[in-house]
């Protein structure tokens, strides 16, 4: 990466041709940070760029917009480069023509240059036309043979934010009384643990105060519990990662939201932001949030933690 990039807000042009992966390049950017348009008209980038942009950008730009044309992007892409303050770069994803008419026999689309006709017509058309275009990509990535998974890895190996978490972690509480959170990855039920409530002193407590901790960790299976646990989400982390998952929600329940799930919550959280992952925490029924930022991973940025 240059200084120029790096001092500069990065903007990306993804373009290519139609079905060689240009929504999964644009999902991947989103994930990843970026403030994304599809489709974009080259006529409103002008006053698109009026502002300052304050994250990076990618836009979509492809055959079905009406003012497209080669020359046109191209122009575009040398007004943009004279901004201050912009590093456009142009990401051209390429396939191989035999692998896209087969993608299009798969999902019996019609193909946007050759509605009335044959796919491979459409694809022979717009393959002539980005000729230029694909000759003077900045990035081109070749989908013939990768899977959404593997050009996902390669978009964020060319243009995701190395100090950024590439999975988003959210550890919630709550109480089976109120239902399930209506989203959740892994739910796990905390209501075999002995109860604070049943104890006069800690009744009015939450899994937020030492004295509730104290009495939920003494239970004999707290350990063996917390322990298998934290080998089951340390080895499934990773693997959602390779999976592509950009968001991770891990959720704890007991009777009344109030103290053993809290205290698990919490104690989960605080494990994962010692291993470096930036964890934000919600405790449902306390209507309490907070944001752990891991501190030994290089791959997440620094920070306090914030109620």
């Amino acid at each position: 990466m240059t200084d120029a990039i790096d001092s500069e807000q990065r903007l990306v042009l993804v373009t290519g041709p139609s079905g060689a992966g240009r929504s999964t390049a644009i999902r991947t950017l989103e994930d990843a940070g970026y403030e994304t348009i599809d489709n974009m008209p080259l006529g409103l980038l002008e006053r698109l760029f009026a502002g300052p942009l304050t994250r990076p950008m990618a836009l979509g730009v492809d055959t079905r917009n009406r003012d497209f044309s080669p020359q046109a992007l191209l122009e575009t892409l040398d007004q943009l480069r004279d901004l201050p303050g912009l590093s456009p770069e142009l990401l051209f994803l390429d396939c191989h023509q035999d692998v896209l008419m087969r993608r299009y026999n798969e999902t019996r689309r019609r193909h946007p240059m050759a509605p009335d006709t044959s796919p491979r017509e459409g694809i022979e058309r717009e393959f002539a036309m980005l000729q230029l275009v694909r000759d003077m990509a900045d990035v081109l990535i070749d989908t013939s043979s990768l899977s959404p998974h593997e050009l996902r890895a390669s978009v964020e190996k060319w243009f995701a934010n190395p100090g950024r978490q590439s999975l988003a972690l959210t550890i919630q509480s709550f109480s089976y009384k109120r239902a399930l959170p209506q989203v959740a990855d892994l739910v796990f039920d905390c209501r075999f643990l002995r109860n604070p409530h049943w104890i006069e002193n800690l009744r009015p407590l939450t899994g937020l105060d030492s004295l509730v901790g104290e009495y939920v960790s003494e239970d004999e299976h707290f350990a063996p519990f917390t322990e298998r646990l934290m080998g089951m989400v340390e080895m499934l982390l990773p693997a959602y990662i390779g999976e592509g998952r950009s968001h991770m929600v891990i959720t704890f329940g007991c009777t009344g939201g109030k103290h053993r799930s809290v205290f698990i919550a919490e104690t989960v959280a605080q494990a994962l932001a010692q291993q470096g992952w930036q964890v934000s925490i919600r405790h449902r029924e306390l209507n309490k949030f907070a944001t752990l930022s891991g501190k030994n991973r290089p791959d997440v940025l620094d920070g306090e933690a914030k109620a």
